[in-house]
C-alpha cells in the first residue's frame, strides 16, 4: 500500500510570528472539489475546508518553529523543521489507524509514503526510528520524499496542508494581537505590509518580531 503526505507551510514571509506547517494523508473518498491552494481561496472556504480536512483525513498535523528559532536557523530551515515536525505527528496517527489493531505485521503494517512538499527544498524525513510506534509488530515502512513547485496548486494533499498551515497559524497571529494590540496582527498577519512597516518604526519591534528580517 502506498500514501501520500501532503506538506506545505505558512509565514515564510511574514516579519513577526512563527512559521507554521502542515503535515496531511487524504483518503481515496476525500471530496477533491473543496481544495485549492490556500492563497486562493477566501477566509470562509478555507475555514470550512480546514473543518473537512480534519473530520476526513486518514491523518493530519500542523506544527510551527517559533520567530527565535527562525532568527537562529534562517527561515528556509525553520520551515523545513516545522515540515518535519508535522509529518512526524501524522505519521504517528497514521500508523495507529493502520496498525494498532494489526498486532502481527501483516501487509495492513507494511506500506510506502510518498511525502510531496511544496516548493523546491524537502525536509529531511527518511528515517522514523525515533518516531514512536515504528518499529511495532515489525512493520516495515518506506517513506520518499521530494519537493515539487506548485504543488499546492496541484497535488490534492499537498493543498489539504497548505489550508491547514494557513489557517492554523492566521488563528495564531490573532491571538497574538490580543496580547500586542499596538501593532494591528489580526490585519495583516505579520506580513511585510506598510501598515506593518509604519507601526514597527513608530514604536519599535514587537515581542514577536523576527529580528533577523528587515522592517
Amino acid at each position: 500500500m502506498r500514501l501520500i503526505c501532503g506538506l506545505d507551510e505558512a509565514g515564510r514571509g511574514p516579519l513577526a510570528g512563527p512559521v507554521t506547517a502542515a503535515a496531511v494523508f487524504l483518503p481515496d473518498d476525500f471530496p477533491l472539489e473543496i481544495l485549492n491552494d490556500s492563497k486562493k481561496l477566501s477566509e470562509k472556504k478555507r475555514t470550512a475546508a480546514e473543518s473537512v480536512i480534519k473530520e476526513k483525513a486518514l491523518a493530519w498535523a500542523v506544527a510551527s518553529v517559533g520567530e527565535k528559532e527562525i532568527d537562529r536557523i534562517n527561515i528556509l530551515q525553520a520551515s523545513l523543521l516545522a515540515m518535519k515536525q508535522a509529518f512526524e505527528q501524522a505519521f504517528e496517527k497514521l500508523y495507529v489507524k493502520l496498525c494498532a489493531d494489526c498486532g502481527t505485521g501483516e501487509s495492513v503494517c507494511d506500506f510506502s509514503i510518498l511525502c510531496i512538499a511544496d516548493g523546491n527544498a524537502k525536509p529531511d524525513i527518511g528515517a522514523i526510528k525515533n518516531i514512536t510506534g515504528a518499529n511495532m509488530y515489525g512493520a516495515h515502512i518506506d517513506i520518499v520524499c521530494e519537493a515539487r513547485i506548485k504543488a499546492d496548486a496541484e497535488i490534492p494533499a499537498v493543498m489539504a496542508a497548505s489550508i491547514l498551515a494557513k489557517t492554523e497559524r492566521d488563528r495564531i497571529m490573532c491571538d497574538y494581537a490580543k496580547l500586542y494590540p499596538a501593532y494591528g496582527y489580526e490585519k495583516h498577519k505579520g506580513y511585510p505590509t506598510a501598515l506593518h512597516r509604519k507601526i514597527c518604526r513608530e514604536i519599535g519591534p514587537s515581542p514577536i518580531q523576527r529580528m533577523s528580517f528587515s522592517y
